[in-house]
């Protein structure tokens, strides 16, 4: 089946003008141009969109859809594909194909594609196939290549990715060479996005590998530093010697003017180069090195953008000190220009005493790069402290353009508008918004898709809306609803490289602008992306349901084990800190599932070798007999069988037979509502019976008693516990009512042991001897105890009797109260006369005459109760008195 793609619509309204529409006219080479690279965005959105193939169908299925004529769509769609990881199947017969169309973008994207899908892996055939692409690399008899910019830059990132975290040293001395090297291509205004892919390249290949013991490392690092500008070199001889080295070997210069390097062009990839090196290595040394310029003389001399990529470049390398908070982001500023900031916007200075734009330029970069760095700390976390604070830049941001009627601390000083150029805030506020939506990936929060959406919604008279900030808008409402709400991002050195040249500080002007920064270099955030939704499913019916889980994220050294509930649909934590997952919850039945938090990208669907305990993200669950889903009874007041039971047999002025006479049309049978929750035939049965016994029975508590048994046996499914609960509750009931009458027909000496034996079951449950759930309902036991103990208080003959089993041993004549008093017995761990009479007897020998026995009482007799306790001392002090 041929892929549809969606339809570029390029017509507008004119709101002036009652909405009239206006249809671009295509024929026009300008507007054919201007869609070129939109219709290659609508490619890769149309690949990413598509569900995962079958290895054996993909192959067929890409040769069938590749068109006779290359397009910008299928080039996006072959992107697509790659970062998909789909390209592997394709064989070099078939990149050859592609290549010999001689369709410069359709070989970007296969480029692109390739090295995406072989990840890491140093593929040696697609090494040669991306190496062929870039001139600089040919040997000097090798008549020259004429290659368009942007394909080699393309191939520069795909040489990087190809190599991914080897640290190869020779693919590193070639990147390092290019950054510095002009582009051979047509276009030498495309020559900094050329040092810029070069230098990311290069992060990519030592991607957090700084801190290891390279032997050429420090060397690398003065040639990067010159790149960037510094006049710090600790080893110019061997520098000297490479830079000599890489113009004999090549068949261009570096970018030089004159004899200096010109850092305009070499400096964000350099920049971005040390930031991947030593991503997360925590060096003071290297941070210190990319220093932010504090006084004014300098900040003659360094671009404010550059600044803010050197801030960027800071904290990723001091990874562990980005913090979410309004203190930790006036850290970055130097005293010197927050001082001069905050004093120009009171008036207390004369601003023509130094650069005031160049102040200001400064300072709002410095906050720009901080929060950029936020958001990549951060990056999928959904973290509430930074959502707060990159929220209340954006609305400061904006505020500073166009008035909004949000209010939010104030944080940065005010009239920013007046120093600095509109364009420039503008970047910065979409820079922010872009950041703020990278936090909060795949949640789809309602705060900030209202100001995305709001940025989104306005004019060219509300603010200076370009091609590249409503590129940036529409990547942020994609990042807040990444895959559906399945997707977020990961924070692994892969994800953050990845991101990092996503995000990358410098939007296109226009559809066609490439200068700074490839457009398809932006897809890139793609292997970032991690499917960590979880939805549970009820394993009855196979439906998707609504249910709490509690989370546990592991400790870190940022921060303790913590807890937090989510209601599924939901996002997991990364798989680094996530510890365990738990069914919690009244409806369901309770599900552990343990995890080892491990530095691994999130289960893949199908590895055998690493298998996924999420089953691609579904987690079956069980429902309670009983209960209802939460999406029928939200507020869990309503359940269906509870509410059931309550209209059947709750009704304390009617019995279940009247309701159903009054009303046989609209009302329920107990047994008939039973059956509907439950196939076991003793509840069905008792059900039938409690209905036809009810309608003669005139005690309301027995029937209030039926019902809550049943739902209790029902709710929890354990039918056996009927037969339980019946059991102690008419005994118990029975001994009260014969009571009133003085006879007892009792025969049945278990009944104690029994009821004790819950109790200490239960008991244990209480001091966590046992860890199991309870059988019988604690608070239903607390009451048989207590009418019990009632029951013993109130026997008329049970004291003497026991006053004359302690005496002379002897039981009574009468069979019941014989009974009675064995029971009374059991039921207090009452000992034999005997052992009674010895420990009273040691007692009296060692205590003092007229104190209590009672502690030494419990102490030689630990198993007796301590009503039984009472009644022995008692029976001791009454001859004392007499």
């Amino acid at each position: 089946q041929a892929l549809v793609f969606p339809k570029i619509i390029l017509a507008g309204r004119l709101p002036a003008q009652q909405n009239a529409t206006v249809n671009l006219d295509l024929s026009t080479r300008s507007v054919s141009e201007f869609s070129s690279w939109a219709e290659f965005h609508n490619g890769v959105a149309a690949g990413l969109r598509l569900a995962p193939f079958q290895e054996k169908m993909l192959r067929t299925w890409i040769q069938y859809n590749r068109p006779s004529e290359p397009n910008f769509t299928h080039a996006g769609l072959l992107l697509a594909f790659g970062l998909h990881e789909h390209l592997r199947v394709l064989t070099m017969t078939d990149a050859y194909r592609y290549l010999s169309q001689e369709h410069d973008i359709t070989t970007l994207g296969l480029l692109l594609g390739l090295a995406t899908s072989h990840r890491g892996t140093m593929h040696p055939a697609i090494s040669k196939m991306l190496y062929f692409h870039v001139p600089s690399r040919h040997p000097s008899s090798t008549p020259e290549l004429e290659l368009p910019t942007l394909l080699q830059s393309a191939a520069v990132m795909g040489i990087g990715l190809l190599y991914e975290g080897s640290a190869h040293a020779l693919t590193m001395k070639i990147l390092l060479g290019e950054i510095g090297r002009r582009s051979g291509g047509d276009n030498v205004l495309e020559r900094e996005g050329y040092a810029v892919a070069a230098g990311s390249a290069l992060g990519f290949v030592a991607l957090g590998r700084g801190s290891d013991a390279f032997g050429f490392m420090d060397t690398f690092l003065d040639r990067l530093f010159e790149y960037i500008g510094s006049k710090e070199v600790y080893h110019e001889k061997f520098l000297n010697a490479t830079i000599a080295a890489d113009d004999q070997s090549g068949n261009t210069g570096q970018m030089m003017d004159g004899s200096q390097i010109n850092v305009d062009v070499t400096a964000p990839g350099a920049i971005i180069a040390l930031a991947l090196i030593f991503l997360k290595a925590e060096s003071e040394e290297i941070a210190a090195r990319l220093s932010i310029p504090d006084t004014h003389f300098d900040l003659q001399y360094v671009r404010p953008d550059f600044v803010m990529l050197r801030i960027i470049a800071r904290n990723l390398i001091l990874w562990s000190r980005i913090q979410p908070s309004i203190d930790w982001i006036g850290s970055q500023i130097p005293e010197t220009i927050k001082v001069g900031v905050f004093s120009m916007s009171e008036e207390a200075i004369d601003c023509d005493e130094f650069d005031a734009e160049a102040l200001f330029q400064a300072y709002i970069n410095i906050v720009t790069g901080a929060c950029i760095a936020i958001g990549l700390k951060y990056a999928g976390s959904r973290n509430g402290d930074a959502q707060e604070l990159l929220y209340s830049y954006t609305v400061h941001f904006l505020n500073e353009i166009k008035h909004v009627s949000v209010q939010t601390p104030s944080i940065l000083p005010k009239g920013l508008l007046q120093y600095v150029d509109r364009g420039t805030l503008e970047l910065c506020l979409h820079l922010i918004a872009l950041s703020l939506s990278v936090v909060m990936a795949g949640s789809g929060q309602l705060q900030t898709f209202r100001l995305l959406r709001y940025l989104r919604g306005r004019s060219s008279a509300e603010g200076q809306v370009n091609y590249g900030l409503q590129m940036a808008v529409s990547l942020a409402i994609g990042f807040l609803f990444l895959g559906g709400g399945t997707h977020s991002f990961s924070t692994s050195n892969s994800a953050i490289a990845a991101l990092l040249i996503t995000l990358y500080p410098r939007l296109p002007t226009g559809p066609n602008d490439n200068r700074c920064h490839l457009q398809a270099f932006r897809h890139l955030y793609v292997i970032a992306t991690e499917p960590r939704r979880v939805q549970t499913v009820d394993v009855d019916t196979g439906l998707p349901v609504y249910c709490p889980l509690e989370v546990t994220v592991a400790e870190t050294e940022y921060y303790d084990e913590t807890n937090y509930c989510d209601v599924t649909p939901c996002l997991l934590p990364e798989r680094s800190v996530l510890k365990n997952v738990r069914v919690c919850g009244p409806r369901y039945w309770p599900q552990l599932i343990k995890i080892t938090p491990e530095d691994k990208p999130w289960w893949r669907s199908g590895d055998k070798t690493d298998p996924d305990p999420f089953n691609g993200g579904v987690l079956y669950i069980k429902r309670k007999v009983g209960s209802c889903s939460y999406s029928d009874d939200p507020i869990g007041c309503q359940s269906l069988l509870s509410r059931a039971m309550h209209e059947v047999c709750d009704t304390p002025s009617t019995s279940c037979s009247t309701q159903l006479n009054r009303a046989s049309h609209s009302s329920f049978r107990v047994d008939q509502l039973v059956s509907t929750f439950s196939a076991n035939p003793s509840l069905i049965a008792f059900a039938k019976l409690c209905c036809e016994s009810w309608k003669d029975r005139s005690n309301g508590n027995f029937q209030d008693f039926c019902s809550q048994v049943l739902y209790e046996c029902m709710s929890k499914d354990r039918p056996s516990l009927l037969q339980v609960y019946i059991s102690f509750y008419t005994i118990v009931e029975s001994m009260w009512e014969h009571l009133k009458i003085g006879q007892f027909p009792f025969y049945d000496s278990l009944f104690p042991s029994s009821l004790k034996v819950a109790l200490a079951y239960s008991g244990a449950l209480v001091d966590g001897r046992i860890s199991s759930g309870g059988i019988i309902q604690a608070t239903f036991l607390e009451s048989l105890v207590k009418r019990v103990d009632n029951i013993f208080a109130e026997l008329p003959n049970l004291k003497a009797n026991f006053v004359r089993y302690l005496g002379t041993g002897k039981w009574p004549d009468a069979q019941s109260d014989a009974v009675l008093l064995s029971w009374y017995l059991q039921w207090y761990s009452i000992p034999p006369p005997l052992v009674v009479a010895s420990t009273v007897e040691k007692i009296k020998r060692r205590a003092p005459t007229g104190v209590s026995m009672l502690p030494l009482l419990r102490l030689l007799l630990p198993t007796t109760h301590l009503v039984g306790l009472m009644e022995i001392e008692k029976l001791q002090m009454m001859p004392m008195r007499s």
